[in-house]
């Protein structure tokens, strides 16, 4: 059972956040439209672009504040026209022709054309961009402007989720210059200012062209740490937390009539990532070893509580193409300990995890360390900073463990690409990934893509440790926040104060 909270279940949750309200909000029309909203945050943007390593900070503070897609995943995971006007596909589906919207200028007042949205998809498929969507792109053969309003793709083959994909590109002035320290997007914000290490400010544009932000201004305020995070909220330094880090901080909220916690749906899953390109763990025996000797269960009630859910595979079970696999690689010390004899290692091994130095990682990785060693493995933990972490694990792939969490959805996928950080690499999985993005229907999608999620489960191609539970707790005077968390984004243009 879960605690008794005021907490909305995640069915409820994406109806309330689909209609852009949180739980117990209403119109609140009659708000002041001169307010300030602060919103705590553990995930300060390493720099401010999504295709330079900002992380998830910088797509928490900007997506769908600052910058736009042509089309935007909303928090209920419905993806919907913003920028695009309309479009039309070609019957083999290898063609889309988007018409833009009318009336759409940047922050610097430059209208919105076909060349920045053919530029911005460019800066994302560049041989040099860090966009962890970069290869979604490949099959881009051609990017056309035929006229300032008019974008035409062309596709070396069919891509079922090509509209899905394009809602992650972020529409960028294509004159713009130096946007790691600054921003020339078409969002109901401009950045007002960011004091690294503190804060970042957006502001209303009032020159929108849209339904401008109903707040005046909002404040992303960062912690390094989820106590003070928490101590921020109840002495009122801030309105929100985006995402609560330890379920036992609830209890000061709860029952308390001046904050609302609520529950919703994520798709952020905790990972021990192996680099499978290295002995040992290029073995997959070596791999399930590893697996069943942790008990992942206790994993997640030791950081959780009654929250969170344990996966099997990479897949949450708001994707269509979920299945409970938890019982592919059980918590079974024997078991492990004849996976490793079978592999050669009787006496276990050593190897090093890279941990990233921000919560949970460092804890996770103790419990990893304790429950490794009565199999005789001895784990040797090495921590590093999130910026360490994207230099030598992500670029450099100087790594044998790691641990990180993934917060995007649908993205099993990544199992596809051998060239992904982790290196998994199996030929089925790449030909199902690549036939299920070629499908014709969702059907055909669906069932490719479960196959993929049961033969990684099979392979362990990672240890799926669990699938973080979505918690934000706010001032019970606040409402119209998002509460599913969905890749990281937080829309807050319709926070109001009543």
């Amino acid at each position: 059972m879960r605690k008794s909270l005021l907490v909305v279940s995640a069915t409820l949750a994406a109806a309330l956040t689909l209609a852009g309200c949180a739980p117990g909000s209403g119109n609140s029309a009659d708000a002041p439209d001169d307010a300030t909203i602060y919103i705590g945050s553990l995930y300060e943007p390493q720099n401010l672009s999504n295709t330079r390593g900002g992380g998830q900070g910088v797509t928490e503070a900007f997506n769908g504040n600052v910058y736009e897609g042509l089309y935007k995943l909303t928090d209920g995971g419905e993806v919907e026209a913003l920028l695009a006007e309309s479009e039309e596909v070609s019957e083999d589906g290898l063609t889309y022709t988007i018409t833009l919207r009318d009336g759409v200028t940047f922050h610097s007042g430059k209208e919105l054309t076909s060349a920045d949205v053919k530029a911005s998809v460019e800066a994302v498929t560049a041989e040099d961009s860090q966009s962890a969507r970069k290869s979604a792109f490949s099959v881009i053969s051609d990017i056309e402007t035929p006229d300032e309003s008019t974008v035409v793709f062309t596709l070396s083959q069919r891509s079922i989720s090509f509209l899905y994909n394009l809602s992650y590109i972020w529409v960028v002035n294509a004159d713009a210059e130096d946007l790691t320290q600054s921003e020339d997007g078409t969002g109901p914000y401009t950045l007002d200012e960011w004091k690294q290490g503190s804060t970042l400010t957006l502001v209303r544009w009032d020159d929108y062209w849209g339904e401008g932000a109903r707040n005046a201004e909002v404040v992303f305020t960062y912690f390094t740490d989820a106590t003070a995070e928490n101590n921020a909220l109840l002495t009122g330094e801030v309105d929100i937390i985006t995402t609560v880090q330890s379920p036992d901080s609830l209890t000061q909220f709860d029952g308390n009539d001046d904050y609302v916690v609520s529950e919703g749906t994520s798709t952020t899953k905790e990972l021990l990532a192996f680099n499978d390109r290295v002995a040992p763990f290029d073995d997959a025996l070596v791999r399930k070893a590893v697996y069943s000797a942790v008990d992942t269960e206790k994993l997640l009630t030791s950081i959780w509580g009654d929250y969170g859910t344990l996966i099997g595979s990479m897949v949450p079970p708001t994707d269509p193409w979920y299945e409970d696999l938890t019982g592919v690689n059980p918590y079974d010390p024997d078991l492990s300990r004849d996976l490793l004899a079978q592999a050669g290692l009787a006496d276990g091994f050593t190897f090093t995890l890279d941990t990233p130095s921000y919560d949970p990682h460092p804890v996770v990785a103790e419990f990893l360390q304790s429950q490794l060693a009565e199999v005789g493995i001895t784990v040797e933990i090495n921590t590093i900073s999130a910026d360490e972490w994207y230099t030598k694990i992500f670029q450099e792939r100087d790594f044998a463990a790691t641990l990180q969490e993934h917060v995007n959805d649908r993205d099993v996928v990544w199992y596809g690409n051998p060239d992904f950080y982790w290196g998994y690499d199996n030929a089925d999985v790449q030909q199902w990934v690549a036939d299920a993005e070629q499908a014709a229907t969702t059907d055909e999608q669906t069932a490719l893509l479960k196959q993929v999620n049961a033969q990684i489960a099979e392979d362990a191609a990672s240890v799926w440790l669990y699938l973080y539970p979505q918690i934000v707790v706010a001032s019970s005077d606040v409402s119209g926040y998002p509460v599913n968390g969905l890749n990281s984004q937080f829309f807050a243009y319709d926070i109001v104060k009543s």
